[in-house]
């Protein structure tokens, strides 16, 4: 299993103080051995999200990091040109050092579409033919008049995530043979109001694995909200301030804390309090990777610093993790 840190960039600072602060706590992980740090792209509402250019802000990390891998969680593709995807991707590659990993959805707020000429009905005909003219590109093939990619990329071929919340995305992930991002919340069916977060991605899990092509080795991500705190007293203190000011990620008459902490699916507490929260999910044991963000807790940057440590340090070693390269002596 890898471990991994993500973040939407919402730290409560302006734009280029949350650039910054990502970016140390990115290195943070890395410091503490975490194999990839993944970002989050939004467009227009900085209160969803807090970066609409992904691409350019992991160049930037990568000039300040050596080993930890760096993703993109998501692109949202329907709203990007293709080919300028994949130029982008192919530079960024190339001066990570081969660290890139691209993960990619149809998601986005609705009313972003407009802005960018296009119809939010038509998202998933949209990503359809964007990833399919990406890898065309990634793969070299002629994009017309004899004109192919450059730089050359063919290894971002085998670097494609895709993100659903749906059986048939898991299906249909698992049949390029793409990595599966699972989120760390996603809504509930109006049938299934009650319905855990397990009992909605087992059976896209369980697709993607039949999907897969035969020796294909399956890549299978658990986003996954996790704020680890020196007592509980703190984590919940921050939780209470956090998801005070969310707006619930489906329809559910919930008023107190631990309310809302279940509807948002959050993991925190002590070291101890989130192992034993993570291993009462399901999902966990299929992962191949997981990642931890604290949205929708959101806590002060020190406190995402020490969160980081801790995951590092207790809780994911509880679960098997070891880091793959040799820490730095401080």
């Amino acid at each position: 299993m890898r471990l991994g840190f993500f973040t939407r960039l919402l730290d409560d600072a302006p734009p280029g103080e949350r650039y910054r602060l990502a970016a140390e706590q990115i290195r943070h992980a890395e410091a503490h051995g975490f194999d990839t740090a993944w970002v989050a792209q939004h467009h227009f509402d900085g209160e969803e999200g807090g970066l609409p250019a992904p691409l350019v802000f992991l160049a930037h990390v990568a000039a300040t990091t050596r080993h930890i891998r760096l993703g993109t969680g998501i692109i949202t593709l329907p709203l990007e040109h293709p080919l300028r995807v994949a130029e982008d991707t192919a530079v960024l590659d190339l001066l990570a050092g081969g660290r890139l990993e691209v993960g990619v959805g149809g998601g986005g707020t609705p009313s972003a579409f407009g802005p960018f000429g296009h119809d939010a009905a038509d998202r998933a005909a949209l990503y359809a033919e964007h990833l399919w003219a990406l890898r065309r590109a990634w793969a070299g093939e002629d994009l017309g008049g004899g004109n192919r990619l450059y730089p050359p990329a063919p290894r971002l071929l085998d670097a494609v995530w895709e993100a659903t919340f749906s059986v048939a995305g898991g299906a249909r992930a698992g049949r390029a043979g793409h990595g599966l991002m699972l989120s760390r919340t996603q809504p509930r069916p109006a049938e299934q109001p009650q319905a855990t977060l397990a009992d909605l991605q087992l059976p896209i899990v369980e697709a993607y694995h039949e999907s897969l092509p035969p020796g294909a080795t399956p890549r299978i991500m658990a986003s996954r909200t996790a704020f680890v705190a020196d007592s509980r007293a703190d984590a919940l203190r921050h939780a209470e301030i956090g998801l005070g000011r969310r707006r619930l990620p489906f329809e559910l008459p919930v008023s107190d804390l631990d309310s809302r902490i279940t509807a948002f699916d959050v993991h925190l507490g002590t070291p101890q309090d989130v192992i034993e929260s993570l291993r009462a999910d399901p999902t966990l044991q299929s992962a191949t990777d997981l990642v931890f963000q604290v949205h929708s807790v959101d806590p002060p940057h020190p406190l995402v610093l020490r969160s980081i440590e801790l995951l590092a340090t207790e809780v994911a070693p509880a679960f098997g993790w070891r880091p793959s390269v040799e820490l730095s002596k401080k």
